[in-house]
């Protein structure tokens, strides 16, 4: 089946392990698939939420394989996989596109190395060119940039490269900035949205268009009116709805009664996630297993969160506020 890779939300999904073996604890990780997929999200497995580099390829194929299962199993077989492969070689990230292809992924994303950052590889756009043009070349998916320079060693593309690799490589399908830069993402709408440019520079497979997604959602209302096509927002783990929700009201023209409901939604995400980004990857196993009973352990050497910290995100004043507003559009959440 050929998928579309959509605009929209997608849910950058935690990786549960089993507590004590560290082990995979699939079980959990497909009921979650489903629990934000029926939302209206779509699912990016083996990201950075999901603690990529603490992963093995083959954990990686299992998640893969998992996830298209459970979507499969609720009928939501039209709803893409996009798998991360970001590696440290080009060789490796190349490897784990196969692999994802094979599991049945339908699009990847990847993030520039970020071991030999600086003099070598951020210094060196030539190199970090070459990664991408690379890979793109030799992966039977598409794929999409990921620009995220807290986890890639300070490496930070420029608009300027963004668009010169979109020009040049038929493959790539888009760019998720985690970088809080609404400038560069409208230099690059600016190009890549003009009827113009699919039509001089056509994508390889006519599903997977080039799409410009914010890596946080809470100014996606002003980053849509750039050109935004969305946003992979670890937010939407707990509140998948909301933001669904706000994507559709971003959608209302400027001055309607939707657009000032767009406004209030987007305040009320905005102050949440201005909570939620501090926790990391433990305060949100902290919050999943609160909520649906998912482990609560991060692979090691990271720690867990811990037990009054908990507390404190579970009762604070913004987080509560969403989740109260999530639970009104869900009709109550599952125990």
């Amino acid at each position: 089946m050929t998928r579309t890779l959509a605009r929209g939300i997608y849910t950058p999904l935690p990786t549960f392990f089993q507590d004590g073996s560290e082990d995979l604890d699939l079980e959990s990780f497909k009921k979650h698939v489903q629990y934000t997929a029926s939302a209206g999200t779509f699912p990016v497995v083996s990201g950075t939420m999901g603690e990529a580099p603490h992963l093995s390829a083959s954990e990686r194929t299992s998640l893969i394989v998992a996830a298209r299962s459970a979507l499969d199993d609720i009928g939501l077989d039209a709803v893409p996989i996009v798998a991360g492969i970001g590696a440290t070689s080009t060789r490796e990230s190349i490897q784990l596109s196969k692999d994802a292809a094979s599991a049945g992924a339908d699009f990847a994303i990847a993030i520039p190395p970020g071991y030999y950052a600086g003099p070598l590889m951020a210094d060196n756009m030539a190199a970090l060119r070459n990664y991408f043009l690379d890979i793109a070349e030799a992966s039977p998916i598409p794929v999409m940039m990921y620009n995220f320079p807290g986890v890639s060693g300070g490496t930070d593309m420029d608009s300027d490269f963004i668009i010169d690799i979109a020009k040049s490589a038929p493959n790539i399908c888009g760019v998720k900035l985690t970088c809080g830069a609404v400038g560069k993402l409208t230099r690059i709408t600016a190009v890549v949205n003009e009827p113009s440019f699919e039509k001089q520079y056509p994508r390889k497979i006519a599903s997977a268009p080039f799409l410009v997604i914010d890596g946080f959602i809470d100014f996606l209302l002003p980053s849509m009116a750039s050109g935004s096509s969305g946003a992979i927002t670890g937010l939407a783990n707990f509140a998948p709805r909301t933001c669904v929700k706000l994507w559709e009201l971003c959608q209302a023209a400027p001055g309607t009664g939707s657009y000032v409901e767009a406004q209030k939604v987007q305040n009320l995400i905005a102050n949440a996630d201005g909570v939620a980004i501090k926790i990391g990857i433990p305060g949100m196993k902290m919050l999943l297993n609160r909520l649906f009973g998912y482990g609560n352990k991060p692979r090691r050497p990271l720690m867990p969160m811990s037990v009054e910290k908990g507390d404190v995100v579970m009762n604070h004043k913004l987080m509560k506020e969403l989740m109260a507003f999530e639970a009104d559009l869900e009709g109550g959440l599952p125990k």
